[in-house]
């Protein structure tokens, strides 16, 4: 990867707690790093006119959030037991982050074959690899079983054929099963995975599907895990627990009746919500694993192997993305303030305000914090439909021409799901960490997509292709 340096701002001393590995409990130590990591930016003309907005990652972050999860766990867990931590790729599909996060201990729980190409690409090994998604192809399972890759069935007919290539071919792959303990969703339906009519696992509510998973057990040996989702953004703490309670118990049930350890380990999933409200981070894992051990203390005691999917947690509040305000304008006595961020990075903030508010802070032309008074503004992007508003209404500093605009905690998703209306750019992104001078040092994550990219994705090497037709 390409790197810069720069001293950017030095402000004040970044202070970093022992054992934190610089982050602070209220976010102090982040947000200073970001306060410095922007100045460099507009230093060294890596944001700027000619490239008006860039996505930033904060390294340092990242590395500390994964030492939490790490720690969390350890912390609950008996010595010597397995424990896989693997990170939703579906948050943050960077081979670099894939690759940082490898390097910290981290695995990849794959939901695609794009997926598992990012994850190979990062250098993540097969042992480290868990496959989820409710519709695996034959060809998807084909690969995942030939690498010895985790595989999670999702339902009777994925089960099917698992079945039939398991006679057909040895594996090394750890299989398991899927389940929707059916606990209730969370404050935002889309993301709520354990409803009575969730698309995802088998659910154990229904007739009959209970003693159809026991029995799917007891008539396959190699069958030796169990695998339930429960938590996501705006579901709490207390019903993520419920569901994986309720997972162990169907565990302890399965091994009871087959008379042995059949099932050797539990997928617990992920879903830690995440605090989009502030700096600081809460919940954090050590209250989730705190809570997990005192609800379902067997979950810990060595008998079982652990798998977690963490995603939006390790990644969310460790990003930014920056946006030159290209026009500042006003409409109604309203100050709006034109910028080259919207939906193109932020669609669910865009089209679902409510649930996905973003935190905007201002930066001065120079890449200082804006100081003065709150001026109520609207902060736009560059698509051309009148909805697209990163905020509406907010209270901050007054954004003027040249100035910039930062939406916070935008690590996870928001550099995953670029929307192409208008044939917006995808940004570029770079990650940031101190250079070993009191600088900040620049590495490219992913550079700018190009106009003759943005050409060949929409047919540009086929222009007759309809006009020859006819």
């Amino acid at each position: 990867m390409a790197s810069y340096t720069g001293t950017g701002d030095a402000g004040p001393a970044d202070e970093e707690q022992a054992g934190t590995g610089g982050v602070t409990s209220d976010g102090t130590g982040a947000a200073a790093r970001r306060d410095r990591a922007v100045r460099a930016a507009v230093e060294q003309g890596l944001l700027g006119p000619a490239s008006p907005i860039v996505g930033l990652l904060d390294i340092t972050g990242i590395r500390a959030s994964a030492a939490a999860l790490r720690d969390a766990f350890d912390a609950v867990t008996a010595p010597g037991t397995p424990v896989l931590h693997a990170f939703a790729v579906k948050a943050t599909p960077l081979v670099p982050v894939l690759r940082l996060l490898h390097a910290e201990g981290i695995g990849a729980e794959v939901a695609s074959p794009g997926e598992l190409a990012l994850a190979r690409a990062a250098g993540v090994p097969p042992s480290h690899t868990v496959l989820d998604s409710p519709a695996k192809t034959p060809a998807e399972l084909r690969e995942a079983l030939a690498l010895g890759i985790a595989v999670n069935a999702d339902n009777p007919q994925e089960l099917d054929r698992v079945d039939a290539l398991v006679r057909s071919a040895p594996t090394r792959s750890p299989l398991g099963l899927r389940v929707n303990a059916q606990i209730g969703g969370g404050s935002i339906g889309a993301l709520s995975t354990a409803t009575a009519t969730s698309k995802f696992g088998v659910a154990l509510r229904d007739e009959g599907a209970r003693e159809w998973v026991v029995r799917a057990y007891l008539d396959r040996p190699w069958l030796t895990r169990l695998h339930a989702h429960s938590g996501s953004q705006g579901v709490p703490l207390e019903l993520m627990t419920q569901g994986i309670a309720h997972t162990y118990e169907l565990a302890e049930e399965i091994n009871e009746r087959a008379g042995r350890r059949q099932i050797d380990t539990l997928d617990i999933g992920g879903g830690l919500p995440v605090n989009f409200g502030s700096d600081t981070h809460t919940p954090t894992y050590a209250q989730y694993a705190r809570l997990l051990a005192a609800t379902v203390p067997g979950l810990f005691d060595g008998r079982y192997g652990l798998v977690t999917e963490f995603g939006r947690s390790l990644l969310a509040k460790h990003g930014v993305v920056l946006a030159r305000v290209e026009y500042a304008k006003s409409a109604g006595g309203r100050a709006i303030a034109v910028t080259h961020a919207g939906v193109q990075v932020a669609a669910r903030t865009v089209y679902a305000p409510e649930s996905w508010p973003l935190r905007v802070t201002a930066y001065d032309a120079k890449g200082r914090p804006k100081t003065g008074p709150d001026v109520v503004q609207d902060v736009a992007g560059p698509a051309c439909f009148a909805g697209d508003l990163l905020a509406e209404g907010r209270s901050m500093p007054l954004l003027e021409q040249g100035d910039y605009a930062a939406a916070l905690d935008t690590g996870a998703y928001y550099f995953a799901h670029h929307y192409t209306y208008n044939s917006l750019a995808r940004p570029g992104i770079l990650g940031f960490g101190p250079d070993g001078a009191d600088g900040v040092r620049f590495a490219v994550v992913r550079t700018p997509q190009t106009l003759d990219e943005i050409v060949a994705e929409s047919g540009g090497a086929h222009p007759d292709a309809l006009t020859d037709s006819l």
